[in-house]
């Protein structure tokens, strides 16, 4: 494959945030995933969907991204989520992590309001003058309710600070035609946020994706990522298979707000962070936290 690879690209793991049974920062279990990220060679991406963003207060948050900063120590990129209701809020965290060491900003849509797209727009541009390090939109219509759509995206990719797009919308109507506008790019990341399609999306010319499960198995998706970036098909999509299954133990028949909790519980199994959750997320109950661990231990043994 002769795709060039560009600077923010690769596997991206939205990781969890681990906690306490307080529900403060357990910022030794944040160490141990940073560890374990930076050893299969995927990147962290702190205080997004999966890591509970806007449910933790900004001190916590605050801990959470100078501890991880401090604890990397440049050794690999860190991408930080900044997005919530209020601009000014989100670009005074953009700076607040931006001077923590935060190498990249993340922001998905402000998730009261509907929006048209010239609002989208205008606040994209905003935001993005505003930050000091590049920003990459997060279109997740799960949870904003909204899906930026595709040439909006386009409209956007020309801004000088605007370096990607992360998209968790399924759709191979949507992805093919994404990756027709931007796989050839040299300025402009397509990731992939629906971790269903990452074999599909690599294949085809995604600079990347941001997988969930990669809190857990971090170096399986690493070896689909290279397994896709040198054409071979073959194992790329053997290894999509395998971690589809994975997914299913903590995604199937649950909603976001329990799939969290339970892929807390997974990881658990192995000693990486205890299973708590902020509110309004919480744990799923002891028989299904068993089940669950169960299924983890035939699979991953």
């Amino acid at each position: 494959m002769s795709k060039t690879v560009k600077k923010y690209s690769g596997v991206i793991v939205p990781m969890i945030t681990p906690f306490n049974q307080d529900l403060t920062v357990d910022l030794k279990a944040n160490e141990r995933i940073l560890d374990s990220f930076i050893k299969a060679n995927v990147f962290p991406f702190l205080a997004g969907t999966t890591g509970e963003s806007v449910s933790i207060s900004d001190s916590q948050k605050a801990l959470l991204i100078k501890s991880a900063v401090d604890h990397v120590n440049h050794r690999t990129l860190v991408y930080v989520g900044i997005a919530g209701n209020c601009l000014h809020d989100s670009i005074d965290n953009a700076k607040l992590y931006a001077d923590m060491g935060a190498d990249v900003l993340v922001a998905h849509l402000p998730f009261y309001y509907p929006i048209n797209s010239d609002q989208m727009i205008r606040y994209f541009e905003q935001l993005a003058e505003n930050c000091p390090c590049p920003l990459i939109l997060y279109n997740i219509p799960v949870t904003t309710k909204q899906s930026i759509p595709v040439d909006v995206i386009e409209k956007l990719s020309y801004h000088p600070n605007i370096v990607g797009i992360k998209d968790s919308e399924r759709g191979i109507e949507r992805l093919d035609q994404s990756l027709a506008l931007w796989k050839d790019r040299k300025d402009f990341v397509h990731l992939m946020g629906a971790a269903v399609q990452s074999a599909y999306a690599l294949l085809n010319g995604s600079d990347g994706i941001v997988p969930s499960t990669g809190n857990i198995t971090p170096k399986l998706y690493n070896d689909l990522y290279e397994a896709a970036l040198r054409g071979d098909s073959q194992k790329a999509e053997e290894l999509q298979e395998l971690t589809n299954k994975i997914s299913e133990v903590y995604q199937k028949n649950k909603i976001l707000s329990q799939s969290i909790p339970a892929l807390k519980v997974m990881m658990s199994v192995y000693g990486i962070c205890d299973p708590y959750v902020m509110p309004p997320m919480y744990r799923l109950g002891d028989q299904e936290e068993e089940r669950i661990k169960k299924e983890t231990k035939q699979l991953l043994g």
